[in-house]
């Protein structure tokens, strides 16, 4: 962590006035969660645990040989219809757990050894994993790196209150079209939204930083899901990335969707991509010039 103990509680407490009218995200509820009052979320003033522990499924240079310290946190302010987690995202499996509770987590994380604190679905409780941070610094030094894994969907002015305490921003870019985003996650502005939270991460924290062992300790670190029928619009996003945000951005384009949740999804997403799409993906992503693809080198 880059900033001082009293830096992190100054930055705490201003988290926790905006919750009093909530705008963590792009959403802008404005409802108050800290007198138990609910938005888009449906989290109040305390945070959902799903499930935590080390994690070996994450990008190579997360899960290094100890593997990525994850906490996977229930809710999100997305609603995509096609949600591999549905049972966490839609329906809040979990537990609520106080910051101490948090704090305890995260430290169990870092003594088993973990490469990292991979915090998924981070957006919605931001003041509460904030404030865990803040009670771990008043007896020892949190130093393994903190990700932030998330939807792209992301408030700038929300992001510059985490300079200096996440090391290592993993969002998601979701869709080029904002129809297709309206459609399928409930959300508005959802390319413009990451474009400039995409722009602010990599200003603060740089392209991603691999050390000898393999293992990413600061930087950036761009998901993406192709999506069947080229609904992702994959690429106009690696297009952007790669003119806009830096060529030497390290980047998963992922093949792995398949239909999820508990209704039957409409063409063409009640199927998986084919191996022609997933090609197509990358040899864009190449085209433009991006070589860091996870997996591909």
């Amino acid at each position: 962590m880059k900033i001082t103990k009293e830096e992190l509680s100054r930055r705490k407490e201003a988290l926790y006035a905006i919750l009093e009218e909530c705008s963590l995200c792009p959403r802008y509820c404005g409802v108050n969660r800290l007198k138990g009052e609910v938005g888009a979320c449906k989290t109040a003033d305390k945070a959902v645990v799903s499930t935590y522990g080390a994690h070996f499924g994450e990008e190579r240079p997360l899960v290094g040989t100890r593997g990525s310290g994850t906490v996977f946190f229930s809710w999100c302010n997305l609603r995509c219809i096609y949600c591999q987690n549905y049972e966490i995202s839609h329906l809040g499996e979990g537990n609520p757990v106080t910051t101490d509770v948090l704090a305890f987590i995260f430290l169990s994380i870092k003594e088993g050894g973990c490469h990292n604190l991979n915090l998924v679905t981070p957006t919605h409780v931001i003041p509460f994993w904030v404030k865990a941070l803040e009670i771990i610094e008043e007896e020892t030094r949190f130093d393994i790196p903190i990700v932030y894994n998330c939807s792209g969907y992301e408030d700038v002015e929300v992001l510059r209150l985490l300079e200096g305490i996440v090391d290592i921003y993993m969002p998601d870019f979701k869709y080029w079209d904002e129809a297709t985003a309206r459609r399928l996650s409930g959300i508005k502005d959802y390319p413009e939204v990451a474009k400039r939270a995409l722009k602010e991460m990599h200003r603060q924290v740089g392209d991603l930083v691999i050390d000898s062992d393999g293992v990413a300790r600061q930087g950036l670190l761009v998901r993406h899901l192709v999506l069947p029928g080229g609904l992702a619009g994959t690429k106009e996003v690696v297009r952007f990335i790669a003119e806009e945000i830096s060529k030497d951005t390290y980047i998963n384009i992922m093949d792995q969707y398949r239909p999820c949740g508990p209704h039957e999804l409409p063409a063409p997403l009640n199927r998986r991509i084919t191996q022609v799409e997933y090609q197509e993906a990358i040899d864009a992503a190449r085209g433009i010039g991006l070589w860091r693809i996870d997996g591909m080198f």
